[in-house]
């Protein structure tokens, strides 16, 4: 059974600056929490009881942000009646009892990040979840993990992107079998127009199996001198491991972009 989750927080977030000057991304608030907790209440409801934060040194603040008791006793102290602030006290402590720091000070890429954690993971298989995808209205990671549960396989999240749109994203070559489901057969990063072998692209929420640290550690710096999960995952596919696609029925909302963001505000502010 999948119980633990890794989060990779390491990223400096440029796409958002000058936001991201003063506070990393993953604290920046959406509609009145840190765009983190979203990802973090995702987890909680789908059954993990273990989630790995992979931090840089610069990043620091996001340890404070659970560790801050201190602060918190102290107002709440002062304003015994504040029933809101003993509230999101109460939650933060709860996870803060389920998070493990990793850290990793150089940025070489999300498969780099993964490879930091291979010493906590226990099971045979452990979630990925990337933060600045945000699903609402469904929790993908739940229905992922009964995916994985019912297939005996490993699991990505995937949705439809327009033709157009496909130099963008990861973009699977697949085979489909149902409704919601396929069977990958290939991760291709931001192909062309004319090479794409679909529209159906890669999204932040990935069931991942342990041996994917072998390949990991063996594996060269691609593009911009990085370790590429991507790159990874392709090689376990080669070896006949059994990746399923799962296109997800939340709606989908990216937080790495200004844009984004500030649509991801006003879509939760109407939940």
């Amino acid at each position: 059974m999948i119980k633990q989750a890794i989060i990779p927080l390491a990223g400096l977030g440029t796409r958002l600056l000058p936001l991201t000057s003063v506070l990393p991304k993953e604290l920046l608030p959406i509609n009145g929490k840190p765009g983190l907790e979203y990802i973090l209440d995702e987890c909680v409801e789908a059954g993990i009881k273990e989630i790995i934060f992979i931090i840089s040194t610069k990043k620091q603040i996001i340890k404070k942000y659970f560790y801050n008791d201190n602060y918190f006793k102290r107002i709440i102290k002062k304003k015994r009646d504040n029933k809101r602030l003993v509230y999101e006290y109460n939650k933060i402590k709860k996870f803060k009892k389920i998070i493990k720091f990793v850290y990793q000070n150089k940025a070489r890429g999300t498969g780099d990040a993964v490879l930091k954690c291979q010493k906590l993971i226990k099971s045979k298989h452990f979630l990925m979840l990337l933060p600045d995808d945000i699903i609402i209205k469904k929790n993908c990671s739940r229905v992922m993990i009964k995916l994985h549960k019912q297939y005996k396989s490993s699991v990505i999240a995937s949705k439809k992107v327009k033709s157009k749109d496909v130099s963008r994203w990861g973009i699977f070559k697949l085979k489909k079998f149902s409704k919601s489901n396929f069977l990958i057969e290939d991760v291709i990063e931001k192909p062309s127009v004319k090479s794409s072998p679909s529209n159906y692209a890669v999204i932040g929420r990935y069931i991942l199996p342990v041996n994917i640290f072998k390949i990991l550690k063996k594996q060269k710096s691609g593009k911009n001198g990085e370790i590429h999960i991507t790159d990874a995952i392709r090689t376990l596919i080669y070896q006949n491991n059994k990746f399923i696609g799962h296109v997800f029925a939340g709606k989908y909302l990216d937080c790495g972009t200004i844009g984004g963001y500030i649509n991801a505000s006003r879509e939760i502010s109407k939940l």
